[in-house]
């Protein structure tokens, strides 16, 4: 089949990390002068099934997160799941279709339901382009991963050796994807901190319930803002009922367009998903604590970072207040932006993929 120098990256509006990791990839691409084109798998399933299984997700994360954790445990981690659910079937016919109209180049899914379904095509033939899974998670679990895929990359160094381990296929480190608003630091956080009602010497701390506004965040705002040592702001997402019930709780943000600037001013980030706003923060150079993270891959994924040393874990609020205290000490803060700035030193992403290189190599 043909192709030419296009890359499908198939992401899912499930959240904001994914899609988010596949705009700035996709930027990164067209800077070196590769055409990227981003379809959302979750549409390309029929009888609206994307739409449903999204407003299921969030359904489940904020009225009954001990179902995603069954579901979790009995599908996304057990060896005993079926090996193909019908989605995968069900999502892969439509990508072959898109797939044979466009002509790509290469194949990236930055969502594991489209490395599945990637992974299915190209396994059984019926994909001729190369195919990588860019994963969006510190924990791999094993629906991220399919042995039809070429290669896979990796956040972390464990996190690349846990997926050749079980795939057989390479698996690379690669720089995290984040804007490069991030990493510029230096700049005045007064307009910031003005806006949000900060008092001159209030350490900010950022509290992270991403895009759903999930997750045990009043808690952990009260336990901040009781401590009277730390100013709690809550990064509600799209959650209009979390903003209005802390609304009296420190400071409640909706979708914020500026995070670059309210991580810049930032002195921790405390985080219940280990998704890409850990990522962020550690290219502003801002620590992560993991507390009451969301059940599934938040958990897990919270626990591998902290494995890794790249944030602390705190089982309790004791542990909370005792993690960022110890931040204050300069030791500890230099260490800890250090393991989250090492992350940077990897090759970036799009170095790994086919498009690129043969671009590298014509010039």
């Amino acid at each position: 089949m043909p192709t030419r120098r296009t890359v499908l990256i198939v992401s899912a509006g499930m959240g904001a990390g994914h899609d988010a990791v596949a705009v700035e990839l996709a930027r990164r691409l067209a800077a070196e002068g590769v055409e990227a084109e981003i379809v959302d798998v979750l549409r390309l399933l029929p009888f609206r099934l994307g739409v449903a299984l999204r407003g299921w997700y969030g359904w489940m994360m904020r009225s009954a997160p001990w179902l995603y954790a069954l579901i979790y445990r009995v599908f996304f981690v057990s060896d005993r799941a079926p090996p193909t659910s019908p989605l995968t079937v069900m999502a892969a016919a439509r990508l072959r279709g898109l797939i044979r109209r466009r002509m790509p180049a290469e194949v990236v899914s930055t969502f594991h339901l489209a490395a599945q379904a990637v992974g299915h095509l190209r396994l059984r033939g019926r994909l001729p382009v190369p195919s990588t899974v860019l994963l969006t998670d510190f924990a791999a679990h094993r629906l991220w991963l399919h042995p039809g895929n070429d290669r896979y990359l990796c956040s972390d160094q464990a996190t690349a050796r846990a997926v050749h381990a079980a795939t057989g296929r390479p698996a690379f480190c690669h720089a995290p994807l984040v804007r490069p608003e991030f990493r510029r630091s230096g700049g005045d956080v007064t307009p910031v901190r003005s806006r949000i009602g900060a008092r001159a010497g209030e350490r900010l701390v950022l509290v992270s319930a991403g895009a759903w506004g999930v997750g045990g965040v009043e808690e952990t705002a009260r336990v901040l803002a009781r401590s009277g040592r730390y100013l709690p702001v809550v990064l509600c997402g799209h959650n209009r009922e979390l903003r209005h019930l802390l609304r009296h709780t420190g400071v409640a943000l909706g979708w914020c367009d500026d995070m670059p600037d309210l991580m810049a001013a930032a002195y921790a980030l405390v985080d219940n998903a280990a998704g890409l706003t850990c990522r962020e923060a550690m290219a502003a150079g801002v620590p992560v604590i993991s507390y009451r993270p969301i059940p599934g891959h938040g958990r897990d994924g919270a626990l591998a970072m902290a494995r890794a040393g790249l944030s602390v874990y705190a089982g309790d609020a004791g542990e909370l207040l005792a993690a960022l205290d110890r931040l204050g000490c300069g030791a500890e803060r230099t260490r800890r932006i250090a393991r989250g700035a090492a992350l940077f030193d990897a090759a970036p992403a799009e170095s790994f993929l086919v498009s690129v290189r043969h671009l590298a190599d014509e010039r």
